[in-house]
């Protein structure tokens, strides 16, 4: 039988000895603690899709249909899904597999990257983003790396993911310049500067998120309901997939 975990051994095991969410799964806990039991409104539980979001293909993003395709989704959901965008495919497998190899490190590994032990603000390893805020917990892990310069991600970001992430990160902002391009267009923005693109852009910031295996899904959340607050959100999932969208006017 799986032991019970007070919250005070809960914090321990989770974050301050490194284990994270997946090392609680990896138990094989038959029933899911107290502390991540989300409140009845905050469960996705019996949600019917109602739509698809928008697919675009962005093989020739200079096109005014897939300009103004891509314009609409944006007004309308503020979400979409693109294909054709320009990432190689390997670039994107190479950072699943490296998401998959941090998490894969000993806890001890792990731990130097916690917000009581990393050598920088800008690595975090943590579980709920905010614990101590938050109703309930979310059952998630995730390394958060936000880019300052080549040079401090060489020396501080985890060397089990940190080439592939860089890698997509840059594969990346390539298609976030374009997209960005696209959509102050309809803003009637006809041209923006180096110093503009900057200030669109903002900060970069990778986070490489972790869901394990739960053994009640249907009782708490990975990622509760939220709204980013970047000027744009490239997100790339596996094949387990497990995105909601609301819906507009919903």
């Amino acid at each position: 039988m799986a032991p019970t975990l007070i919250p005070s051994d809960l914090t321990e095991f989770v974050m301050l000895q490194g284990n994270g969410v997946k090392g609680l799964s990896e138990m094989g806990l038959k029933s899911l603690p107290s502390q991540y039991v989300q409140p009845l409104e905050e469960r996705v539980i019996n949600v019917v899709p109602q739509e698809s979001i928008p697919i675009i293909d962005m093989s020739n993003w200079d096109d005014p249909k897939v300009q103004d395709a891509i314009c609409d989704a944006a007004e309308k959901w503020g979400f979409f899904q693109i294909i054709n965008h320009g990432v190689p495919l390997e670039v994107l497998d190479s950072v699943k597999d490296a998401t998959y190899r941090f998490y894969g490190l000993p806890p001890k590994e792990k731990v130097k990257y916690t917000k009581e032990n990393s050598s920088t603000k800008h690595v975090r390893y943590g579980s709920s983003f905010s614990p101590e805020a938050e109703k309930a917990l979310e059952w998630k892990d995730y390394l958060s790396l936000f880019y300052v310069s080549e040079d401090e991600a060489a020396a501080t970001w985890p060397p089990a993911c940190r080439n592939e992430a860089l890698e997509y990160m840059k594969r990346s902002e390539i298609l976030i310049k374009q997209l960005l391009n696209v959509l102050m267009k309809r803003l009637n923005v006809s041209e923006i500067d180096e110093t503009n693109e900057s200030l669109f852009m903002g900060s970069k910031r990778i986070n490489l998120n972790y869901y394990p295996v739960c053994p009640n899904h249907d009782l708490t959340v990975a990622i509760g309901r939220h709204s980013d607050v970047s000027t744009l959100t490239v997100l790339l999932q596996d094949e387990t997939g497990g995105l909601y969208v609301r819906a507009p006017n919903h």
